[in-house]
């Protein structure tokens, strides 16, 4: 086995380096600077291999070691200093946004804002259960990274400690009755900022289970949501994003498109003229629910399918899925040409492919990352746009 340096850090969160015959090689549990030594294969392909780093010969200054034994499973970017993991999330992003095309000259991407909290603030989790014939009992566990093999938890340091409170509660609980791990799907727990927790156990071949409903405060709003459902991850963070947000509402008529549970639309428009659409309908009676006491009109529907409420005059809140939005949406954004677009993302690759195709009509007035998953290469980034002149 060829040593490889490594050079950088990629878009996805692996390391990257060049064997000596030209393969890539991109591997986890690495960092730039490194000279790895032995690593496992994963993935082999004619140009490139995936990995895992088992034996580094010179670890970087910038290396620390992980708090979890689940590190590589659930927050790879354990392995480095977080203000490091801050500096590389903002290249990253900067290297996206070259990729797609998206001139920076008019605009910078700013540094990536956190809250300072890198461990124990995720508000959900969803564990799946291994069971340990040996010692006859279950653990928590997560899926190994490359692999469909579950990894028992002895700890877990990204959670809500609440959260692991009431998942080892549970588990207890099952040991007591010698239950066995193959008649459950997964353990799905919520917590909402007072610590209080809702959610279950998910049984094989059974419709899951309507929990007790969690409430939340955000910028002063309360909002009531399913622990089944999408809500955010990190609130605190969220705030931040939305006090941004707040700040480039300049028109009066708002339409929130992907609008969940009301959560955006609700904290930065809630004395405008406000639109919310939302297709999934267990989210749409949730978000009907916060809209009461309010002038804000929530529609039922695909947004894909409700183009006809983007008009000129207003400002349109995006914060698609993964996917970025479906080509039609971004059509009708060009042809209506709203006098603000702000695009929320939690995936910078498609929001940057989405972006570059309104540059004819809009502008890039800022890009902001935020934190939103400390330890993981995940980014949450808002970008806002400006029609032109």
């Amino acid at each position: 086995m060829d040593p490889v340096r490594i050079d950088k850090i990629i878009p996805g969160g692996q390391a990257i380096g060049t064997l000596p015959d030209g393969k890539k090689a991109m591997l986890w549990n690495a960092l730039p600077g490194e000279l790895v030594t032995e690593w496992k294969i994963t993935k082999n392909k004619s140009s490139y291999i995936e990995g895992i780093a088992e034996v580094i010969a010179n670890p970087s200054n910038k290396r620390v070691n992980p708090k979890d034994n689940c590190y590589l499973a659930t927050s790879p970017w354990q392995i480095m200093d977080y203000n490091y993991e801050l500096q590389q999330k903002q290249e990253v992003l900067q290297e996206i946004l070259r990729q797609q095309k998206v001139p920076d000259d008019c605009f910078e991407v700013q540094a990536v804002r956190t809250d300072g909290r890198d461990f124990f603030y995720r508000n959900k989790m969803e564990y799946a259960l291994y069971y340990d014939f040996e010692g006859a009992q279950i653990f928590p566990a997560m899926r190994s990274r490359g692999t469909h093999r579950k990894l028992p938890l002895s700890q877990s340091s990204l959670e809500m400690p609440s959260i692991w409170r009431k998942a080892t509660e549970i588990i207890d609980d099952l040991n007591a009755r010698h239950e066995e791990a193959r008649r459950y799907q997964s353990l799905l727990l919520r917590s909402n900022q007072s610590g209080e927790v809702s959610g279950g156990l998910l049984e094989n071949r059974k419709p899951h289970p309507k929990f007790d409903k969690l409430r939340d405060t955000i910028l002063g709003q309360e909002y009531s949501y399913s622990p089944n459902g999408f809500f955010q991850i990190n609130l605190p963070v969220y705030e931040m994003v939305l006090t941004e947000m707040q700040k480039w509402i300049k028109t009066d008529k708002v339409l929130d498109l992907y609008s969940g549970v009301g959560t955006i639309g609700l904290s930065v428009a809630r004395d405008r003229n406000l639109i919310l659409v939302e297709c999934d309908k267990s989210a749409f009676l949730e978000m009907k629910n916060n809209c009461r006491g309010t002038n804000a009109t929530p529609i039922l529907a695909k947004s894909e399918e409700a183009l006809g409420y983007i008009n000129p005059d207003q400002t349109v809140i995006v914060d698609p899925p993964r996917a970025g939005c479906l080509p039609n949406v971004i059509e009708e954004l060009r042809s209506k040409k709203p006098t603000m677009i702000i695009y929320l993302s939690c995936n910078p690759i498609t929001q940057a492919r989405d972006i570059s195709l309104l540059l004819d009509t809009h502008e890039i007035k800022t890009c902001i990352p935020f934190n939103f998953f400390p330890r993981t290469p995940h980014l949450e980034n808002l970008m806002i746009l400006e029609r032109k002149n």
